[in-house]
């Protein structure tokens, strides 16, 4: 039923629902939280009425890779998601979760990406959740626990593998955090903190994932030369643990490896015929995390990203800031650690391959705390519909937005979100198609893309012509709240 009148009416919207269905042109009404209406709304009164004439109106984006769990709290007005038209990201990938830890300390890398110097005061997710409730964000966060965050809280020693009680304990503490509200465990096996960690540990945590229904995301143990061996242990992982299973930011890196992903994404493709499995991927030929020298030989190019030792080096070349020091990129790296870099080590035909792929999702992966960071952090989601959608072509404009909500919603089971119809949240966007592009360059990666007019938090403004309005009606999506993923 159509109501008299709305809280907000959006007037000839091209509305695109999310699903992968044709634009259509119609209106669409508000009222507190939710969209009521959408259709032919000319009887209907608004409280605020919008002309959307010429512009896309959409679900709000939602971010499934990111490293925000702690700038939401510190920074709760999340200029650059929400500039992006981003309403959703989910926090604790690669194994990073700023929960179940506390700590004065500096963690160990990557943990520090999250929150660097400004503590861990989270002692399991309740706490977490709590103070998002208490404090709200201006967009919404679902929450993954993360293995290394486990580890570092059960074990004495990073560099081997877990006991069978360090394993229970862990176990132990991945069912506290789904019982708070935590949508799915992830692990980033790839790093110093849990690249010891053998599959079946990884497997005996897991399996606390079933009787919750929750999923299983992973920053895999290799993608390069042994990204086929990952793929399997990744796959074998969610057989074990009978849980869905997302696989982060795919990739095929270094110059060997380039043009691979034409053979795993009909591996994986051949897998979801058999069990639950999904991907993400980042718009961009370049990575970003802790600097190592492992990375030198396989990238063409290195940017500093922070250096806690040499802050002045952040956004340089690393061979620049070799020669400057007058040693080698190797000697370069020790001196400047704790440090973040930016890796020039793909191919830009696998990252179009890997997007083009029907069912991958968009994630940023950006890192809020680095002090030159990737350009992904401001720029991703209107770098896919700007230059990848309208200037190259790759995809429509229905199946680019597609990737960044309704695919999303559903692999991650958020429910009522990522689509516009009658009863979801009123997570909006209103964007230019002829103009939405991102301005964030690796040259100067901290700018407000162009093109995103509006942006809608569970029914409240949150963005409009160019600003933060000041909102803040972001909510914990706690898994109890939420469907299964990946129905």
């Amino acid at each position: 039923m159509i109501p008299e009148r709305c809280d907000i009416v959006f007037r000839n919207a091209t509305v695109i629902d999310g699903t992968g269905a044709p634009r259509r042109r119609a209106d669409l009404g508000v009222a507190d939280d939710r969209i009521v209406a959408v259709g032919d709304l000319s009887r209907v009164k608004g409280g605020v009425e919008i002309d959307a004439s010429g512009r896309v109106l959409a679900p709000g984006f939602i971010d499934v890779h990111t490293h925000d769990d702690y700038v939401l709290l510190a920074k709760p007005e999340m200029t650059p998601k929400l500039s992006q038209g981003v309403t959703t990201v989910v926090v604790g990938n690669c194994g990073v979760s700023l929960a179940p830890l506390a700590s004065a300390a500096r963690p160990p890398a990557p943990l520090d990406l999250v929150a660097g110097d400004a503590g861990w005061d989270y002692p399991d997710f309740g706490s977490y959740f709590t103070a998002l409730d208490r404090a709200p964000p201006a967009i919404n966060a679902a929450a993954l626990v993360g293995h290394s965050s486990l580890r570092v809280l059960a074990m004495d020693r990073l560099d081997r593998a877990a006991t069978p009680d360090e394993v229970r304990a862990m176990r132990r503490i991945l069912e506290d955090g789904l019982e708070a509200g935590a949508i799915g465990f992830s692990t980033g096996l790839a790093y110093r903190t849990a690249i010891a960690a053998p599959t079946l540990e990884v497997i005996e945590i897991a399996r606390a994932l079933t009787r919750h229904r929750a999923l299983y995301v992973t920053h895999m143990r290799n993608e390069g030369d042994q990204i086929f061996e990952s793929i399997d242990e990744t796959l074998a992982i969610g057989r074990a643990a009978e849980v869905p299973v997302i696989i982060s930011h795919h990739k095929t890196a270094g110059a060997p490896n380039f043009g691979r992903s034409a053979e795993t994404l009909p591996k994986i493709a051949e897998a979801a015929k058999h069990q639950k499995v999904g991907l993400d991927v980042y718009p961009y030929p370049a990575s970003s995390t802790v600097l190592s020298a492992d990375m030198i030989p396989r990238s063409t190019k290195i940017l500093v990203a922070w250096s806690k030792a040499r802050p002045e080096f952040a956004g340089r070349d690393l061979k620049e800031v070799a020669a400057e020091l007058g040693c080698s990129q190797e000697e370069a790296v020790s001196r400047l650690l704790p440090a973040g870099g930016i890796y020039f080590a793909m191919d830009e035909g696998d990252v179009r391959r890997i997007m083009a792929f029907a069912d991958s999702m968009i994630g940023s992966d950006g890192l809020p705390n680095d002090e030159h960071p990737h350009p992904r952090l401001w720029g991703t989601f209107p770098r896919v519909l700007g230059h990848y959608a309208r200037e190259l072509g790759l995809f429509g404009l229905e199946a680019a937005v597609r990737k960044m909500t309704g695919l999303s919603a559903h692999r991650f089971g958020l429910k009522d979100r990522g689509v516009v119809r009658a009863g979801a949240f009123a997570d909006l966007v209103m964007f230019d198609p002829e103009t939405v592009i991102d301005r964030a360059t690796f040259e100067r990666p901290v700018a407000v893309s162009d093109g995103i007019d509006l942006v809608m938090v569970n029914g409240r403004i949150a963005w409009k012509s160019g600003a933060a309005t000041g909102a803040r009606a972001g909510r914990a999506l706690r898994r109890q709240d939420q469907d299964r993923p990946m129905l």
